[in-house]
């Protein structure tokens, strides 16, 4: 019995590999020239490829997920009632390359058919429904069994022959009166596919934990849901820097506690809250959920890789002290693993530092549902124009920058920039002889 191989079609010029996806088909199946075998996935473009013969499935070659360049067999068809020798592959790839040329042609013919519905069908569908003058409305309302609820051939034939005795109903409500169903699926937002990822024999495979899924989860969420903007400052932190090398020593006496720079930005940040409660925000909806309470939260890095986000409440509330004492006890029960659910619940906005690990600008994700969070960068000596009474000249200042990410649905670059520039503002006004 001849045996034909199916190869990995070529897919575009630039196109050297593809994933394969999923199998229609197992080995041992009966199948029909242009039933669907597999799906595959590139960097351009998914296709579901047909067979260019009839016959048994012999061998599968690849699993679902594996990378398999252009031109390699990924199956191999048992041609039923033919004698001879195998098919050769250069000439299995012309016939299933030829296939796929064929299926794009089919395609290109029944597009203006069916462009204006937004479910994909394959090739042969469009065909066979062309073929049988199945509307587009028609062939929307088909309840499809393949993936991600694809109308299949099975599918459409199977409408085909119960159509004259029970019709397909119009799967959307009349524009109308719409359901609610229809209306709330018709907002809904398309489903996002994950690239495919490779694994090389050399590679090591470790499972998330509970913490980072559940960042992982939040942060795809937070860039999915708010469309991110963000705005940069450079920011003067000498006097700041020169008062805390003076004081901390004396500082830590009086009140038991280090003095970072840390709570210096927490009381900027909610000062400036205050000013722009745009920022101190929430959206839910069409409504925007204005915040009576300023609660900062501070992204703290875990020993095990992971972040977490205690929250100092009413920040706007205590003084340098207060915010001093709430951050060092909020990082070490994070640190220790020690928070209260409490601890991290309440935030109406986020402070995330990256300087301390001597990065100097970041562009942050939303912690949802808040609608801004802020980056701070490393604190550097650099050569800067100093004003004087007398005329410009050139210095040593620390300087910083701050970035601010921002939900552009609500919070504009007036709003979100205004709000960044006033916590400069704040940290650059800092009185260099302020008393501790």
């Amino acid at each position: 019995m001849s045996t034909f191989e199916i190869l990995m079609p070529k897919m575009g010029e630039s196109v050297e590999e593809a994933t394969i996806t999923k199998w229609f088909v197992g080995v041992g199946d009966k199948i029909e020239e242009d039933d669907v075998l597999l799906e595959i996935a590139t960097d351009k473009v998914d296709s579901e490829i047909p067979s260019p013969v009839d016959g048994v499935v012999k061998e599968i070659l690849f699993e679902t997920d594996a990378l398999v360049p252009v031109g390699t067999p990924v199956a191999i068809i048992a041609l039923e009632g033919a004698e001879g020798e195998e098919v050769s592959a250069p000439s299995a790839a012309a016939e299933v390359e030829k296939s796929v040329e064929d299926a794009k042609e089919v395609t290109t013919a029944a597009e203006a058919d069916f462009s204006e519905s937004d479910k994909f069908y394959s090739p042969l569908v469009k065909s066979i429904a062309k073929e049988e003058g199945i509307s587009i409305s028609e062939l929307d309302a088909i309840e499809g069994t393949g993936q991600n609820n694809r109308v299949t051939k099975a599918d459409i034939l199977n409408y085909i022959d119960t159509k004259g005795s029970a019709p397909a109903a119009p799967k959307a409500a009349p524009a109308s009166t719409p359901s609610a169903p229809a209306a709330k699926a018709a907002s809904a937002p398309a489903e996002i596919k994950r690239p495919p990822v490779s694994v090389n024999a050399e590679d090591e495979i470790v499972e998330m934990d509970r913490m980072r899924k559940i960042i992982a989860d939040h942060m795809v969420m937070s860039k999915h849901v708010s469309p991110h903007v963000t705005s940069v400052i450079e920011v003067d932190m000498t006097n700041i820097v020169l008062w805390r090398n003076k004081n901390k020593a004396a500082f830590q006496e009086k009140y038991g506690e280090k003095i970072t720079f840390t709570p210096i930005f927490t009381e900027a940040v909610a000062k400036a809250l205050r000013d722009y409660p745009g920022v101190n925000a929430s959206v839910d909806g069409d409504k925007i959920i204005y915040r009576k309470n300023v609660n900062v939260g501070l992204a703290v890095a875990l020993p095990s890789g992971n972040l977490i986000v205690p929250v100092i409440k009413q920040a706007d509330h205590k003084n340098l002290a207060g915010l001093t004492s709430d951050v060092n006890r909020l990082a070490g029960l994070a640190r220790e693993n020690k928070l209260g659910a409490d601890d991290i619940q309440g935030g109406t906005f986020t402070i995330s530092n990256f300087g301390s690990f001597k990065n100097i600008i970041g562009t942050p994700i939303i912690n949802q549902p808040q609608v801004a969070i802020l980056a701070i960068g490393a604190i550097e000596k650099k050569p800067a124009v100093i004003e004087t009474p007398t005329g410009d000249t050139i210095g040593i200042r620390q300087k910083m920058f701050l970035s601010l990410s921002y939900d552009h649905r609500i919070v504009d670059g007036a709003l979100g920039g205004g709000f960044l520039r006033q916590i400069g503002d704040y940290l650059e006004a800092f009185d260099l002889n302020r008393e501790i």
